[in-house]
């Protein structure tokens, strides 16, 4: 019923005080690293939040390099070498104080209230577009959402994502009015006018077209984004196989292990892949 894409989100006063430009829509990883460095320094707070725990984040990093995170037939499409380098580098940044503690790290529980740039410990955020709305409340009006950082030839990793879904059982008495109203929820013109943006940026194209004038607020700095985004994204991958969710937990659990010292990046790679590949056997 709608869309989402992943975004770095900023305090852009904080920036533009730290003497930093507004980030690129083309920037690589290379390029975020120097810019929380510069924002560090700058403001004596982290430049931002730890993206190694994220496994969306990982994700996005995995595509920038033409890899997945899953195969089609729903096995890993990364191996533990990637994995390693990939935590690696996250972890180099927190031990140059540049992205947040190991403690402020494991306080993250998905709510804007605890992630450090909600407790104006840090300047920057990694998150989905819609919700960092919840930023305003703490840090202003000028919340500003910019690209994921793309590969180093340019590929980008992120994407677009359905917000919600909508659908009808198979074993429906009633299959034709159920698609009906299915299509009158995703396509028409009157659904779309009571919806509005409550459910993410509408998906149909002529819907969306159609809105946008009419959205306030930071509907409206989303929609703007998205639209900055079209045209530039590769195709999202397929629907995650059956035990994402668990590997999810697990992926920030083993990155623990190396952010409090306990594991190498290689060692806990190598847990998770071990992990991971006995939870997509089940």
């Amino acid at each position: 019923m709608g869309r989402g894409s992943q975004a770095v989100v900023y305090d852009a006063k904080a920036w533009r005080r730290a003497g930093v430009q507004p980030p690129r829509g083309d920037w690589t990883w290379a390029e975020w690293a120097d810019a929380m460095r510069r924002l560090t320094r700058a403001s004596g707070k982290v430049g931002s939040v730890d993206p190694g725990h994220a496994e969306d984040w990982f994700e996005i990093w995995l595509r920038g390099r033409g890899k997945a995170l899953y195969t089609a037939d729903g096995r890993l499409g990364f191996t533990a070498a990637d994995l390693a380098e990939w935590w690696e580098m996250t972890d180099a940044l927190r031990r140059e104080g540049v992205v947040s503690s190991a403690q402020q790290t494991t306080q993250l529980d998905g709510s804007v209230e605890n992630t450090p740039l909600g407790r104006l410990q840090a300047l920057t955020d990694v998150n989905w577009d819609a919700p960092a709305s919840g930023f305003q409340a703490v840090i202003g009006e000028e919340v500003g959402l910019a690209p994921a950082p793309v590969g180093e030839d340019g590929t980008p990793g992120q994407y677009y994502k359905p917000s919600m879904f909508v659908g009808a059982s198979a074993n429906s008495t009633h299959p034709e009015e159920a698609v009906a109203l299915v299509d009158f929820l995703v396509n028409d013109p009157a659904a779309a006018e009571i919806l509005g943006a409550s459910r993410g940026i509408p998906a149909n194209d002529a819907l969306r077209e159609k809105l946008r004038p009419e959205l306030a607020g930071f509907d409206r700095t989303v929609a703007a984004y998205q639209q900055g985004l079209e045209g530039r994204l590769d195709p999202p991958p397929p629907a995650p196989p059956k035990g994402d969710n668990a590997l999810q937990s697990t992926f920030q659990r083993d990155y623990d292990q190396v952010i409090f010292g306990r594991k190498t990046p290689r060692e806990a790679a190598e847990e998770f892949i071990t992990e991971a590949e006995a939870e997509l056997r089940q």
